[in-house]
C-alpha cells in the first residue's frame, strides 16, 4: 500500500500538470496565459498603479472601474496603448496585448463594451510606434470628459 507521502506527491504532480489546462480554460479572450499577464502586471504596472489598480491621486490615475470606459469614446482605445508606460514597456507586442486585455478584464470587466474585440499583437505593435510623449495628462483629461458626457447622456436616456 502506498504511503501518504507517495499519494500526496502523486496528487500534487497531477494537479501541477493539470493547472495549465485549467488556467487556459479560465483565460479571458485575448489573454493567452493568465499567469504571465498577471506577472507582467506586477512587474510593469503595479509599482505605480498599485495591486488593485487604484493608483494614487497625486501621480498615477486609477484604472479600477474606469479603464474599459476609454474603449467607448473616440481615441480611447488607442490612448490605452499609447500612454508612455504602456507603449514603452519592455514586452513583446504579443505579451503587451495580453497584458492590456488582462488588465481590462481584471479591473473593469463590467464596463467592457458588448462588442469589445481584444487587442491583438499586430494592433498593439502599430499603436506603440506612436507613443504619447507630451500632454498625456491633457489627452487623458479630454477623454475622461468625453466619458463623462457619454455617461450623462446614457443616464438621461434611462430616465
Amino acid at each position: 500500500m502506498p504511503s501518504l507521502t507517495h499519494v500526496t506527491a502523486a496528487l500534487s504532480a497531477v494537479l501541477w500538470l493539470a493547472l495549465p489546462t485549467f488556467v487556459a480554460a479560465q483565460a479571458p479572450p485575448g489573454v493567452a496565459h493568465v499567469g504571465k499577464a498577471r506577472q507582467n502586471w506586477i512587474l510593469q504596472c503595479q509599482g505605480c498603479h498599485r495591486a488593485d489598480a487604484s493608483g494614487t491621486a497625486e501621480t498615477t490615475p486609477a484604472m479600477n472601474g474606469i479603464i474599459a470606459k476609454f474603449l467607448k469614446v473616440p481615441g480611447g482605445r488607442e490612448f490605452l496603448v499609447q500612454v508612455p508606460g504602456v507603449a514603452t514597456a519592455p514586452l513583446s507586442d504579443d505579451a503587451l496585448a495580453s497584458l492590456v486585455n488582462w488588465t481590462l478584464w481584471t479591473f473593469d470587466k463590467d464596463n467592457l463594451p458588448g462588442d469589445f474585440v481584444p487587442y491583438s499583437a499586430r494592433e498593439v505593435g502599430g499603436l506603440r510606434k506612436n507613443p504619447l510623449r507630451v500632454d498625456t495628462d491633457k489627452k487623458r483629461a479630454a477623454l475622461v470628459a468625453l466619458i463623462e458626457q457619454l455617461e450623462a447622456r446614457e443616464t438621461s436616456a434611462d430616465k
